[in-house]
Order: C-alpha cells, then sequence, then structure tokens
C-alpha cells in the first residue's frame, strides 16, 4: 500500500518539517501580501494562526499590485519543480498558502529585491531572478536573511539585492551573441 504524503501550498509537507513560509493575500485590493517564516503548524486548521510575538517572523510586506506581477512567474517556476518531484502543483489564493521552505527562501530573494523598486523594473527582476539556479537563490537568501531578514530592513543584502536584480538589466541579445561565439569557436577546435 502506497501512503500518499499530504502536501499543501507549494510542496509543503507538515508530517515531514513544520518549518515553512506563509504567504498571507488580502481580499481588499489596496492592502499589502505579507509574508512570513513559520515553524509551527495547526493540523487540521483552515487558516493559520500567525504568532507575530512569538517564533513566527514577518519577513517581507508587498504592495498587491507588485505581488500580482511577481505571482504568474512563481507558481510558473514552483509547479514547473513540483511536477518533476511528481508533487501536486500549488496556487496562490486569497488567504494562506504555505510555502516549502526552499522555495520560501526563492520566493523571499525575489519579494525583497522588488519591494522599493519601481514597477516597471519588475520584469528584469523576475528575468534575473529565473537565470539564477535554485542554490543560488536559496545562497542569497542565508546571506540577506543573516544580515537585514527582518520585515523593516531595507539597508545592506536587501539594498543589495535590489541593485543585482532590478538595476542590472540582461541584455539578451549580447548573451545569444556571446553563446553563438562559443559554439562557433568550439566548432573549430
Amino acid at each position: 500500500m502506497i501512503v500518499k504524503r499530504a502536501c499543501l501550498g507549494f510542496g509543503f509537507k507538515p508530517a515531514e518539517s513544520r518549518h515553512h513560509i506563509l504567504v498571507c493575500i488580502p481580499a481588499k485590493k489596496d492592502s499589502s501580501v505579507l509574508i512570513y517564516e513559520r515553524f509551527s503548524w495547526q493540523d487540521g486548521a483552515g487558516t493559520q494562526t500567525v504568532n507575530v510575538y512569538g517564533e513566527d517572523k514577518a519577513k517581507a510586506e508587498i504592495s498587491k499590485h507588485k505581488w500580482k506581477l511577481l505571482e504568474d512567474t512563481l507558481r510558473t517556476e514552483f509547479n514547473s519543480r513540483l511536477k518533476k518531484q511528481k508533487l501536486p502543483a500549488g496556487r496562490f489564493v486569497i488567504g494562506q498558502t504555505p510555502v516549502e521552505r526552499l522555495y520560501g527562501k526563492e520566493l523571499l530573494v525575489l519579494v525583497w529585491a522588488v519591494e522599493d523598486c519601481d514597477p516597471a523594473n519588475v520584469p528584469i527582476a523576475l528575468r534575473n531572478w529565473l537565470g539564477l539556479a535554485p542554490e543560488e537563490r536559496w545562497w542569497l537568501y542565508t546571506m540577506t536573511n543573516a544580515a537585514t531578514g527582518n520585515i523593516d530592513d531595507r539597508r545592506g543584502w536587501r539594498k543589495a539585492l535590489r541593485y543585482a536584480l532590478c538595476e542590472n538589466p540582461i541584455d539578451e541579445q549580447r548573451q545569444f551573441s556571446l553563446f553563438d561565439a562559443m559554439l562557433k569557436r568550439g566548432e573549430e577546435e
């Protein structure tokens, strides 16, 4: 008999680990999306009680407008990887969506990068973020979280993420040309 482990949100399995990221999306259009790092889970509860004075840590707050610019890319990226792991696809819902801790780290790197940027720079941030391997995103999270991982931190590594992802446009034509040149050189040898 195969026992299927319950998977919630984006890859979160409370039976394996209670550590996760919780994305709280409000119904009101002008409200902000809040993101928490959590180390507990109330089994059977439809809505989790976030303990802001305990071990739950508020990590980011982003406008709903910017969140909407990120949401499709995050969903597509995570679901593609969940599919490879033969896990059910997730979706962000109004209310609370748990995210497996490693996916949550990647999500926070992107959110931290765009939290204070001009919304016009979000597509650049998305391209740069997608260009990073998951392990690179995890490393960026670890460095940023250690120094400036609280909700109100807007200096140091948080600023560096914004510059690296939002203000470092990828010249797709140049990348393509360099790739072609490397291929051509390899064929000549």
